[in-house]
């Protein structure tokens, strides 16, 4: 219900915005998309979605540089089987250069640290080039947490960033997380990124859970790329699930997951490149396992676009899995696209308004362009579930681009 309170807001300043806009010389483009999908829910009902999205941009609203992004759909079941969502992703006003070297964004927007994350309602200001810094500062309803427009359930944090040695950037970030009076999270973050120029890279992210006085995450990597074919990658992680301090699983010891991954890359030609990945997954209550994946992919360089990637999962438990992904798209001309794909026995977790973890799909899709603003998408799919049973699902999209 809050989120279509928002977009009918957001609606009536785009409508009052457009004009003056438009008489000031503002640049307003976006799409807007129609979206009709049927497939049967738990009970075996079918569901018919319909969803109404719209993008919006508007440039230089005024001769200072103010613009305004948004983005948000209305949504509902044709058939009432399925609770369907409408949602606004994010509405904002934002001025570069409000004074000297100071950007300010007012609205809805995702925020994103290496201390945490949130889509809030609120203020975001960066100052830029205070010496070799940018200083970040947010705050605002945390849009995760609160039933109500209220100033009850916030979330406020800064960040430091910036180059303070030669190739070498750094980053400090905080966050806090408040659930009416009480505080529900308090986070350190730190980002390390070093290059040599041309040939490798290195790079680390830590979250530090001060509330729980642990590490919640921590990444370490290196990235070789001295060869124009061919790359290397190695990753390290570590990562424990992170609750909010009123839950009452922030009381019980969590499982800790580690995973090493070192992957190689090579360029075959032009759009062409294969991969060779191995990821070692160790666990504290179950048994470790052994991932090997390769594949190639094709990025469309004139009329051909797909990939094929076989994966094979081991484990001492006999949770073994083996599998692989397949998709191929043809582009006939300027008007017309079209693909078929399958992916056999690999688990995928998609979450929407339910958590979907499908095993195997195979699908159909067409992309037909109309005419530079407008065009139509339709696919159509049959999905293997754990938690469903085998279902159909279809989509299809109307795109219209101004």
């Amino acid at each position: 219900m809050r989120d279509r309170q928002w977009i009918l807001v957001c609606t009536a300043v785009l409508l009052a915005v457009w004009p003056a806009g438009s008489a000031l010389g503002a640049k307003i483009s976006g799409r807007a998309s129609t979206v009709l999908e049927w497939y049967d829910d738990p009970q075996e009902d079918t569901a018919v979605p319909i969803y109404q999205y719209l993008l919006v941009n508007a440039q230089q609203i005024t001769d200072k540089g103010l613009s305004f992004a948004g983005y948000g759909r209305v949504a509902t079941d044709l058939t009432n089987e399925v609770d369907i969502d409408s949602r606004l992703y994010y509405a904002y006003l934002e001025q570069k250069e409000l004074i000297a070297d100071l950007d300010v964004r007012l609205g809805r927007q995702f925020i994103s640290t290496t201390a945490g994350a949130s889509v809030l309602d609120g203020l975001y200001l960066k100052y830029h080039d205070w010496g070799p810094m940018d200083v970040t500062l947010f705050g605002g309803g945390d849009v995760t947490y609160y039933e109500g427009y209220n100033a009850r359930d916030l979330v406020w944090g800064a960040e430091v960033s910036g180059r303070f040695v030669d190739r070498l950037d750094l980053g400090l970030s905080y966050l806090q997380k408040w659930d009416g009076s009480d505080l529900t999270h308090e986070l350190f973050g730190l980002d390390v990124d070093y290059e040599l120029p041309g040939r490798a890279a290195f790079y680390n992210e830590t979250q530090f859970n001060y509330l729980a006085n642990s590490i919640s995450y921590f990444l370490i990597g290196a990235k070789y790329f001295g060869d124009p074919k061919w790359s290397l990658r190695g990753e390290y992680l570590y990562s424990q699930p992170l609750f909010s301090s009123l839950s009452i699983f922030s009381v019980f010891a969590a499982d800790e997951y580690e995973e090493v991954l070192a992957e190689f890359t090579y360029k075959l030609g032009p759009g062409l490149r294969s991969f060779a990945r191995y990821t070692r997954e160790l666990y504290l209550e179950v048994d470790d396992a052994n991932v090997f994946e390769a594949g190639v992919e094709k990025i469309r360089t004139r009329h051909f676009s797909g990939y094929l990637t076989a994966m094979y999962r081991d484990d001492d438990e006999g949770q073994d899995l083996k599998g692989f992904k397949i998709r191929g798209a043809y582009y006939f001309n300027k008007k017309l696209e079209a693909g078929l794909g399958l992916h056999l026995d690999v688990l995928e977790r998609r979450l929407e308004e339910t958590d979907e973890t499908t095993s195997r799909r195979y699908w159909a899709d067409v992309t037909a362009h109309l005419n530079k603003t407008v065009s139509v998408q339709a696919k159509i799919e049959n999905v293997e579930s754990d938690l469903w049973d085998r279902y159909t699902r279809g989509r299809l999209r109307l795109n219209v681009s101004f």
